[in-house]
């Protein structure tokens, strides 16, 4: 039998975790930060394009993640972009992206970060991106809202499109038909957007006000599952991600949103 979320969490201890991994998150990022510092000297492999590449350091980050959480919650599975899926002896899996924004990395831009989220069984309940540029930190836990280094956010609060910037990801794992008519539309409204890299960094600025959401027609688990977390806990609005078949290991599209132009962006990309 299924167990149901609450049923999911009741010997779980999702308080400790969450300040276990906030500590993980910065010693990570000193590592990340270490190999950026002299990624000229990184081996770089290409995978599915030229764009789309993977770094020593991607692989040692997220291996440094998943030890330091092991070592206090053994129990505990793992999904992560480069290692893949360990299942563990309970509900609970940490969905890892080492470094999101690789191609930014390698190309000494500094716009990655670091992105864990915990789920159990079907709900993302801890979300955290790590910044390590600009030394910022946001978290987010069911129930407690979001910080940024400790400071509470909330998502931008404008009702209209063309009241602020919009956040847009593209991959080739989908056609550009599924991006274009959406950008034309913006456009049309006089509105703005940015695309800076990495998703979860632009749904972290989207749980901080910075953006007025976040849209890209398909994404990995491991890129927007923190930030699905951040901009819940702010206040905003997020399409339904897990609900599509194998979102999890395959992914879906995903939109992210404020509350006063969550309808509006929903209607124009198509996504519920």
């Amino acid at each position: 039998m299924v167990q149901s979320s609450s049923e999911s969490r009741k010997n779980i201890d999702i308080d400790a975790r969450f300040e276990h991994a906030k500590a993980v998150m910065k010693e990570a990022g000193k590592v990340a930060m270490d190999y950026y510092r002299r990624v000229d000297e990184l081996v770089v492999e290409t995978k599915t394009n030229p764009l789309d590449v993977v770094s020593i350091a991607d692989k040692n980050v997220e291996a440094i993640i998943r030890d330091r959480i092991a070592d206090a919650f053994p129990e505990d599975g793992f999904l992560g972009e480069e290692m893949g899926i360990t299942r563990g002896d309970n509900d609970c899996l940490w969905v890892i992206d080492p470094i999101d924004g690789t191609a930014c990395f390698v190309n000494k831009m500094p716009t990655w970060c670091i992105s864990v989220a915990l789920m159990i069984g079907k709900e993302a309940v801890i979300g955290l991106v790590y910044e390590p540029n600009g030394n910022e930190l946001f978290a987010a836990m069911t129930g407690e809202g979001t910080t940024v280094n400790g400071d509470p956010v909330k998502a931008n609060p404008v009702n209209n499109v063309n009241a602020g910037v919009m956040g847009i990801g593209m991959s080739h794992r989908v056609g550009s038909d599924a991006l274009i008519p959406f950008m034309t539309d913006l456009i049309d409204r006089e509105g703005m957007f940015i695309r800076n890299g990495s998703c979860a960094l632009m749904m972290s600025y989207a749980a901080a006000g910075r953006l007025i959401g976040y849209f890209e027609p398909h994404i990995n688990s491991w890129d927007c599952m923190a930030g699905i977390v951040l901009m819940k806990e702010a206040g905003g609005w997020c399409s339904d991600f897990l609900d599509q078949p194998d979102s999890l290991e395959s992914g879906a599209p995903i939109l992210v949103a404020g509350p006063n132009v969550a309808a509006q962006l929903s209607k124009m990309t198509g996504v519920k």
